[in-house]
């Protein structure tokens, strides 16, 4: 039996549960999502985006996120992100184990990235203490911002707002009052025309097996000098392993066998695999979107045909412009 996606797992929506009086002081207010709000289909599409966006980011470092609720709240993760993203180097520890230096870090951390995206600490809906805390919506905006400025090509699901319980500690009670927070705008789908297999799997499914048939001929062609045929590109590159062939066939590495796990034997294993094999990719410039090793490894059909895709466009084109036949359906 197949596990469920790795991402759906660890991302299990949780409820929250309204603050105790003593919770908030008197004209104190916090905001909280209901159940309803985190299973939106389009609030949680968001996360998955920017997820992958983050780790397909800081891939070189090997450090993989599996929720931005509690991942990002003590500065490390957006630590190397914004200094990934901004090409700088700040002055702060490295590693912060105590609440105030973790604090100090994560202010550090989001003074710079205000600068960079020319904003006052009053003009965003973030803080030190809203991230700090684990507030899903202020740290949803952060990284919508920093992803806007600094790869506006990123495709993030347009038009995401949910309803959120704004709580207000009143001298007569809790006050309650409901309202909708926009998180992307109507605006956000520019530059989806790269990014096909969104509207090949929404729009022109049946047509899926057909490229699938292209890019299986196309990869058999390549491997059979190796004494391999694939099949299933669903199943077949799950392990990474023909995955790092065929990238050594059509780019021309030697990849050392302690480089790599030839058998794998773990989904570990599979996962350093497929991230070796992306970050080849990424370094040859054939990745233009995100994309997690762990999508690959469950045995996501979008991810790794969009993988398979960056191989088989370049060097079709590359077989087009020397004057060979393609041979594939149109």
């Amino acid at each position: 039996m197949e596990s469920d996606p790795l991402y759906n797992l660890l991302q299990h929506p949780k409820e929250m549960e309204p603050p105790a009086m003593e919770d908030l002081p008197q004209g104190g207010k916090k905001k909280y999502l209901p159940p309803g709000s985190r299973t939106d289909l389009k609030f949680e599409e968001l996360q998955k985006v920017l997820t992958e966006w983050i780790n397909a980011t800081l891939l070189h470092e090997h450090i993989v996120v599996r929720s931005l609720e509690e991942d990002l709240f003590d500065g490390l993760i957006l630590h190397h992100l914004f200094q990934k993203l901004a090409s700088l180097k700040l002055e702060v520890e490295e590693i912060a184990l105590t609440v105030t230096s973790q604090k100090r870090k994560l202010g550090i951390v989001l003074e710079a990235a205000n600068q960079s995206l020319q904003l006052q600490e009053s003009q965003v809906p973030w803080s030190v203490e809203t991230i700090f805390n684990k507030d899903l919506l202020a740290t949803l905006h952060l990284l919508v911002a920093l992803a806007k400025h600094f790869q506006p090509s990123l495709v993030l699901p347009p038009n995401v707002q949910v309803e959120v319980i704004t709580i207000e500690s009143t001298k007569n009670g809790l006050k309650s009052e409901k309202s909708v927070e926009q998180l992307t705008g109507a605006g956000e789908e520019r530059g989806r025309e790269w990014d096909i297999f969104d509207e090949l799997f929404k729009l022109a499914p049946e047509k899926v097996s057909a490229v699938k048939e292209a890019i299986v001929n196309f990869v058999n062609q390549k491997l059979d000098r190796l004494g391999l045929s694939v099949q299933s590109l669903d199943t077949q590159f799950a392990d990474g392993v023909f995955l790092l062939l065929l990238i050594g066939q059509l780019e021309g590495f030697f990849l050392h066998l302690k480089e790599f796990y030839l058998t794998p034997s773990s989904p570990a294993e599979m996962v350093h695999n497929v991230t070796l094999a992306l970050e080849l990719l990424k370094d040859e410039g054939l990745l233009n979107y995100p994309v997690n090793p762990e999508d690959i490894v469950n045995k996501d059909a979008k991810s790794t045909l969009r993988v398979l895709y960056s191989l088989f466009h370049r060097h079709k084109l590359r077989e087009s412009s020397d004057g060979v036949a393609q041979g594939t359906p149109s």
